[in-house]
């Protein structure tokens, strides 16, 4: 049985920072690209960070470049996103991902992964 648990997620001002772990179980980890994915209220769910298997390549939404850091350890089955100068813009419940496929058209993509987290909650305050 596939598990992705989130954690990290909470409350912060505008300009502050979080990280968030992501920790897998039930999969060959190492073999698997991790998405950080996103979904505010009323919009469509989104890519905000991926990283390939090997953590050789990370791929960013336009808006968080400069500000988030996805990364992983494959020896600890463990991935990690690093929220800096956050925005209350980046409000939204934050989920972890797996997929199997790789490259940056199919990991920015929402529906490419096939295994989720339940999610944690970002909050932004202004």
């Amino acid at each position: 049985q596939v598990q992705l648990v989130e954690s990290g997620g909470g409350l912060v001002q505008t300009g502050g920072s979080l990280r968030l772990s992501c920790v897998a179980s039930g999969l060959t980890f190492s073999t698997y690209a991790v998405g950080w994915l996103r979904q505010a209220p009323g919009r469509e769910r989104e890519v905000v960070a991926a990283i390939e298997w090997s953590g050789g390549s990370a791929y960013y939404a336009e808006g968080v470049k400069d500000r988030f850091t996805i990364s992983r350890d494959n020896a600890k089955n463990t991935a990690v996103l690093q929220m800096n100068s956050l925005k209350p813009e980046d409000t939204a419940i934050y989920y972890c991902a797996t997929t199997l496929l790789t490259g940056r058209r199919a990991l920015m993509r929402h529906d490419s992964f096939k295994y989720w987290g339940q999610g944690t909650q970002v909050t932004v305050s202004s």
